[in-house]
């Protein structure tokens, strides 16, 4: 928007609408002195919930003239607005912010900032409250445009979540070798409705065929940039609580764990398979006790990333390995109707389109033995939880655990085969 210096001139000459807002930079002493903090959150935020626009720093808004930003003050102005977008507007933004050189009435080129904010997948709420952009001015939202806003953006659930549009992304963002591989060997469809039939693109109010956030977790190369909370988190601890012991290191392993969402799920199991103890003894020949049973983790990762809540700003999947126990947290509560119990014998779908991608998604030929039971990373056949449930059963004797906390976040617990036993086998079975 507004990109090349010429085309922004030509706009800050036309002052100020919907989709500009200038400023003048003033100091007191080191302190920035204007813009004021709690007016220029409201503003960014304001451009957020409204169809996105460009905040330009170091210019008259009333003669429309740049008169730049001292070029030792860029640094403290920069932070400035970055400190404001994490710290005074709720869930924080993200905006894309550049130095320009502007040339001035004089001739001479000036330093000035140029901070743009694309249209939100969220609401946002600054210092007085949520408003909008109507026209060059920031206006309250009355509670019906408000009500209409939050399910448009997916935050009462009543829209699919994974089905919006994301507005600073473009069809380049998706990698051919990601969406070709849900496409039928026999499909002659162009990339662009090849991508809207499969939920990975949807056009936007412009017409403009963009991904969607179901497009962009599985065909971007890190989703992070747009779903900064896209990630697992993954942490091996040595003992049987996160306290650090300070005699060693309680931490044997972790890793942020990103990329597309079945590479996500495969190198989960792979970070829970390389850090997990296996126990080897002699009985009529080898045999060997994992720690955890690969098969029913594989399905509880697969469910974690299936039907987390990707709208809640900040949260990600959390897995944490300890000596008795696996830990997967979900973001999100349970959907619809159901309730704990219901889980191992009822089905539904938070994320439709993810749900749809992933059963079409290739595990890959048998080539990952904890996922030789799939084909496709999910069957919709609602088999996921019955088999975290029998398989961690039958290895460790303990029924895993689905616990929910204050409405929001959905821990299950799946208990590690008894530690004695191991520490038995291990010791009384050397040859």
């Amino acid at each position: 928007m507004f990109d090349s210096p010429k085309e922004l001139i030509e706009k800050i000459r036309l002052g100020e609408d919907a989709l500009l807002e200038l400023k003048e930079v003033r100091f007191a002493g080191s302190r920035i002195s204007s813009p004021r903090r709690d007016s220029l959150a409201d503003e960014l935020a304001a451009f957020a919930n409204s169809r996105g626009g460009v905040f330009v720093l170091g210019v008259d808004d009333k003669a429309r003239k740049v008169i730049g930003i001292p070029i030792e003050r860029l640094d403290a102005v920069e932070d400035f607005v970055r400190e404001i977008c994490v710290d005074s507007i709720a869930p924080p933004l993200a905006p894309h912010i550049e130095r320009l050189l502007l040339p001035g009435l004089g001739g001479d080129e000036l330093p000035v900032i140029r901070v743009e904010v694309a249209r939100s997948l969220f609401v946002h709420q600054s210092p007085s409250g949520y408003l909008h952009r109507v026209g060059s001015a920031r206006r309250g939202m009355p509670p019906d445009y408000l009500a209409r806003l939050f399910q448009q953006r997916s935050q009462t659930r009543l829209i699919r979540f994974d089905e919006q549009f994301i507005s600073n992304a473009s069809l380049d963002d998706l990698l051919p070798d990601l969406w070709r591989r849900f496409a039928s060997p026999r499909s002659r469809d162009v990339r662009e409705d090849l991508l809207v039939k499969l939920a990975l693109a949807r056009e936007d109010e412009t017409g403009i065929i963009r991904p969607t956030v179901a497009g962009v977790l599985f065909a971007s190369r890190d989703p992070r940039r747009w779903l900064p909370n896209a990630f697992i988190q993954a942490v091996a601890y040595r003992g049987e609580t996160v306290l650090p012991n300070p005699e060693t290191a309680y931490q044997l392993d972790a890793a942020d764990i990103a990329g597309p969402l079945d590479r996500q799920i495969l190198d989960a199991c792979h970070f829970v398979r390389k850090n997990m103890k296996v126990a080897a003894y002699k009985n009529m020949g080898r045999s060997d006790l994992p720690q955890f049973d690969l098969k029913a983790v594989f399905e509880a990762v697969v469910n974690a990333v299936a039907h987390r809540d990707y709208s809640v700003y900040g949260p990600k999947i959390r897995l944490k390995m300890f000596a008795d126990r696996l830990e997967i947290y979900s973001p999100g509560t349970i959907v619809n109707t159901m309730t704990i119990e219901s889980l191992p014998y009822r089905q539904a779908v938070r994320n439709e389109a993810i749900a749809s991608l992933l059963a079409r998604c290739s595990v890959g030929g048998g080539q990952e033995d904890f996922a030789r039971h799939r084909k496709f990373f999910m069957d919709r056949r609602g088999e996921g939880v019955p088999i975290i449930m029998e398989e961690s059963m039958k290895l460790s004797g303990l029924t895993p655990v689905y616990r929910l906390f204050d409405d929001a976040e959905l821990l299950l617990t799946i208990f590690a085969a008894n530690p004695p036993t191991l520490e038995l086998c291990s010791k009384e079975n050397k040859p």
